[in-house]
């Protein structure tokens, strides 16, 4: 999971890494409110920053200075609705301006080609990390068990070729960081740029965060979802517990494994070519118990998509034998009838190994609307493809 900028800004501040001080807003009018508040407190300037979880807002017009609350407001309303690399701008960060004497640049990232953490520090901040010269740029490997402490903090700090002036407040965010990158089972912790200000204080003037999902059940990290970013089809499959993408595709997909979901997406796309570009409109792992109620949920989930024409369920047997899955696609025509919601798209099947035949012979003397039996995965994408491209 990515924060908002304001979102890791408020990260760490529990952690006591010092943060300009603002607030988020969604209209021009609140806006105007926070930067009144904010020059009432002394400030002599306000940021109005794009929230948008890319890069380059600066460099596309998303981060703009103002003089007063009026200033404020109207760049606010310049800012919000801009697309900025696809993505666009429903709020921003209203903050204090800042006196900066120097940028420098800091990260706690997950190096998984050597399978441990690194951390990054330079004197050169507020550019791509990809910009910076390299020997203005310190890679320090963190041993998990050590950890970092202040000591190794000022290391990296006097690595990355921070100034005398800056070591001291920088030492002390940098392990702070650390805590934050542990404690939330963080994959990266940026800070792009950390500030020396005019007045000699080190703040992190930006924030970047990615969380781990994996880690998601010892946390409580739900207070930073973006909901209004999540696609109506993808947060009522993780309601129901499945592992579905949406995808921009004709064909819907229904597999047991994520290796051979990923397979089917290929072989679909592929066979799609000769029928007018048909592509696979979903990813979606049912896992290895697909019984009756989660192939239902599976199938509500794919035929919800109007842009679904056909549907490609594509199982291999394994702990969960074919013949189970079958009964489960007999069981979920029944619960989606009864829920008002019959099946109304041909159902491509293609079911192989163990129980592979007690499983066809199941669907069969079913004799279930729209479903057709393929024996291997290539027909059956070319049937599901074909199907697609006449519906």
């Amino acid at each position: 999971m990515d924060l908002f900028e304001h979102q890791a800004k408020e990260l760490f501040a529990e952690y006591g890494v010092p943060v300009p001080t603002g607030k988020v807003a969604h209209t021009p009018q609140e806006a105007r409110a926070i930067a009144a508040e904010l020059f009432a407190a002394g400030s002599s300037k306000v940021v109005v920053k794009a929230q948008v979880k890319t890069g380059g807002r600066g460099k596309a017009g998303g981060v703009k200075l103002a003089d007063s609350a009026d200033e404020a407001e109207t760049l606010a309303g310049q800012i919000l609705g801009m697309d900025i690399k696809g993505h666009t701008v429903h709020k921003v960060l209203v903050e204090e301006g800042s006196a900066i004497a120097q940028e420098f640049y800091f990260s706690f990232l997950l190096d998984r080609a050597n399978r441990t953490f690194l951390s990054i520090c330079s004197v050169e901040g507020g550019m791509e990390i990809e910009e910076v010269p390299h020997d203005r740029l310190a890679m320090v490997p963190i041993s998990p068990l050590e950890g970092v402490d202040r000591a190794k903090a000022r290391q990296i700090a006097e690595q990355g070729r921070l100034p005398q002036e800056a070591l001291d407040g920088a030492s002390e965010i940098i392990e702070r960081l650390w805590a934050v990158f542990t404690d939330e089972d963080a994959t990266l912790v940026e800070v792009n740029p950390m500030i020396l200000t005019a007045d000699g204080d080190v703040k992190a003037l930006d924030g970047k965060v990615t969380l781990d999902d994996n880690a998601a059940f010892r946390q409580d990290h739900e207070k930073f979802a973006d909901k209004t970013a999540d696609d109506p089809l993808e947060a009522a499959a993780k309601a129901k517990d499945l592992n579905y993408v949406k995808l921009d595709g004709s064909v819907g997909i229904i597999g047991n494994g994520a290796g051979l979901v990923m397979s089917t997406l290929d072989v679909v796309a592929y066979a799609g070519e000769q029928f007018g570009g048909q592509k696979p409109a979903n990813f979606l792992d049912i896992g290895g118990g697909a019984s009756a109620e989660v192939m239902a949920n599976g199938l509500e989930i794919v035929l919800s998509d109007r842009d679904v024409k056909s549907v490609f369920v594509n199982v291999f047997g394994g702990i969960t034998a074919c013949d189970a899955v079958a009964n489960g696609i007999v069981s979920a025509y029944k619960l989606l009838a009864e829920r008002g919601e019959a099946v109304d798209r041909p159902l491509v099947v293609r079911l192989d190994g163990n129980n592979a035949d007690l499983g066809r012979k199941i669907l069969s003397d079913a004799g279930l609307d729209g479903v057709q039996q393929v024996d291997t995965m290539d027909d059956a994408a070319r049937r599901a493809a074909e199907l697609a491209a006449g519906a």
